[in-house]
């Protein structure tokens, strides 16, 4: 399945053009480590040194139009990075590539050649259709790492039937992450107003396909 998230109203009208590409990979193995998923994260950080540098990064189309919808949302982006520009920073910090799993790791080297974020969601734990809405007030999100949950109100957020998922297109729940148990992942790619969808797309196919030649369960 490959289709763009459903958007609430209220947050069309407000940021025209946003919208999220939804990537579903069933029967996924993820490993602690994967050979050829390390390789791909050597080079992704050799071309990353070699084409940006920290000076000019805030520049780049891309990276300004997350930034920019940050700061309308009232976050600031040099204190809360986006999730590519957060791992391109560290690249060009001279910081290691992260390693979290195979497939996490893999859909973060798709973020950084593409300057795109990225959430992923283990399937099984999500229920229902998702939604990008703005959250109601008191609304609770416990992010991946956090001891215990933020108290929301206004933020953009994609939400299951239950419970918000992610504040976008920044972080993702616990609830929901990635796990050495997860089989089946929806990837989502996270537009936002000057992000062409046509590069979410472009993104989403070469994410599956690597997903799926890499991380797939072999017979």
């Amino acid at each position: 399945m490959a289709m763009f998230l459903r958007v609430d109203p209220k947050v069309e009208e407000r940021f025209p053009g946003i919208g999220a590409f939804q990537v579903v990979v069933e029967e996924v193995r993820v490993e602690e480590r994967n050979p050829e998923v390390e390789r791909l994260k050597e080079e992704t950080v050799k071309k990353v040194r070699g084409k940006y540098d920290l000076l000019s990064l805030r520049e780049v189309r891309a990276i300004r139009a997350y930034r920019d919808f940050m700061w309308r949302l009232g976050i600031d982006p040099t204190k809360t990075r986006p999730s590519a520009e957060a791992l391109v920073r560290r690249i060009l910090l001279g910081k290691p590539f992260p390693t979290i799993n195979s497939v996490v790791d893999l859909y973060n080297v798709i973020s950084v050649r593409f300057l795109i974020s990225i959430g992923a969601f283990d399937l099984d734990r999500l229920e229902g259709e998702l939604l990008l809405r703005f959250a109601r007030e008191g609304e609770e999100f416990l992010g991946i790492g956090m001891e215990k949950p933020l108290k929301l109100g206004g933020e953009v957020v994609v939400a299951d039937e239950r419970k918000v998922v992610a504040i976008y297109p920044y972080r993702d729940s616990e609830l929901t992450k990635v796990t050495g148990e997860t089989k089946r992942v929806l990837f989502l790619l996270c537009g936002v107003p000057g992000i062409e969808r046509e590069t979410l797309r472009e993104a989403g196919r070469e994410l599956e396909g690597l997903v799926r030649s890499l991380c797939g369960v072999r017979g």
